[in-house]
């Protein structure tokens, strides 16, 4: 008999297409590796609708999307709205959402984004998947009450922060939380496609929430900020100050709506800004959009980078599958990616020159390397089956 794995997150309340594509890259992972997979979410929390662009009680779009990814990809699944009166479950019927979350062998708290329901309680073997670290390490030292009752709550623990317990990471390490170095899984099949000839303009792109809020934190009297806004602006004037053997388009899937100062500023230094929501909203256009850049470029959080955490992008991993090179905000990822092939880590502008003229030079080579890279380090059936292993399942 198949072990069975439940992964919780928050592709059904938040069904925008970067967190569908993070979701499904594990439930495929472990489909691969022989897994019975079941996708369950258990929320006191409002959906968020991707067609009308707005939180709201009525859960009928994330149903139908979970349905519909279900079908197509061969899993069960579970929606609980908890935040009903009566709470109501779609999917399957409750009996079978709570006997299954405490059959299975392992619960994995995807993006530590499950709250601990009752039932989630209940399960043999808990398992917390961080994909921002820093926040809930400093919370653990600053003794945060509900962080170290939800953290120790799990019976094993993941971080995309590889670097924590190194010297080079000065996050802290709280006793009884043992921090597993993980990554973001991909199906490498999803993103292959036949290079097309390239155009006039070599189109380096990225896809990025302008601004994020609510998750700043101080640390030893220094805030470290969630918002990669303040990372962007400092690399504002990129279209004017890079120059390459070809021309180069420099491009953000973006909405600055709300920051028309910025918005302002980038288009007059060059940058071409398109609309993200149409992509949100369809997950398959994200794709089309990864597939038909020539490259990345993008920044990572000030937490990410200040702390030196390690940690690399869900995105980029799927832009090094699609065999597109990245050029990324160096977070001391190079501890355990090997760069300058493929894929550049940069701290200053020069960095990015480097990075652009050696892409430019020789993109074939670049891209043959980025689709090894992401074969190497990112492929979802040695990642989940990784984790598997360490869980003991």
């Amino acid at each position: 008999m198949n072990k069975k794995i439940v992964l919780m997150g928050y592709m059904s309340r938040m069904p925008i297409a970067g967190v569908i594509w993070q979701h499904l890259h594990y439930i495929v992972g472990f489909q691969r590796l022989g897994f019975d997979v079941y996708y369950f979410e258990d929320t006191t929390s409002w959906p968020y609708d991707a067609r009308k662009m707005t939180i709201t009680d009525d859960c009928s779009y994330a149903v139908e999307m979970t349905g519909k990814l279900a079908k197509d990809h061969g899993f069960k699944w579970g929606f609980r709205a908890a935040y009903k009166r009566p709470a109501e479950t779609y999917g399957c019927d409750p009996q079978t959402f709570n006997q299954t979350l405490a059959e299975a062998d392992a619960v994995l708290n995807l993006c530590g984004a499950q709250e601990m329901t009752e039932h989630v309680r209940k399960a043999k073997c808990l398992v917390y998947v961080e994909s921002d670290p820093g926040l809930e390490q400093i919370k653990l030292a600053k003794g945060i009450t509900d962080t170290i009752h939800y953290l120790r709550s799990h019976h094993v623990h993941f971080t995309f922060g590889e670097n924590i317990g190194r010297e080079d990471c000065p996050l802290p390490v709280l006793e009884g939380i043992q921090w597993r170095p993980t990554r973001q899984p991909v199906v490498i099949d999803f993103w292959k496609q036949e290079r097309a000839p390239a155009s006039s303009d070599f189109r380096i792109t990225t896809v990025a929430n302008w601004e994020t809020k609510g998750k700043d934190i101080v640390w030893k009297n220094k805030v470290y900020y969630w918002s990669k806004t303040f990372e962007f602006l400092k690399f504002s004037d990129l279209p004017r100050a890079v120059k390459a053997k070809q021309p180069l388009r420099w491009e953000m899937a973006t909405d600055m709506s709300a920051d028309p100062a910025s918005d302002g500023l980038f288009r007059r230094q060059g940058w071409v800004l398109s609309e993200p929501h149409e992509m949100s909203a369809e997950f398959s256009r994200y794709r089309d959009y990864i597939q038909s850049s020539d490259a990345e470029w993008t920044v990572a959080k000030d937490q990410y980078v200040s702390l030196n955490t390690g940690w690399f992008s869900d995105r980029s991993a799927c832009y090094l599958a699609a065999g597109r090179p990245v050029i990324t905000q160096d977070t001391g990822f190079a501890n355990v990616i090997p760069v300058g092939a493929g894929l550049f880590a940069f701290r200053s502008a020069d960095d990015i020159h480097k990075a652009v003229d050696a892409i430019v030079s020789d993109p074939a080579k670049h891209a043959k390397a980025a689709e090894a890279l992401a074969r190497d380090y990112f492929d979802a059936e040695k990642v989940c089956g990784k984790m598997a292993k360490e869980i003991g399942i």
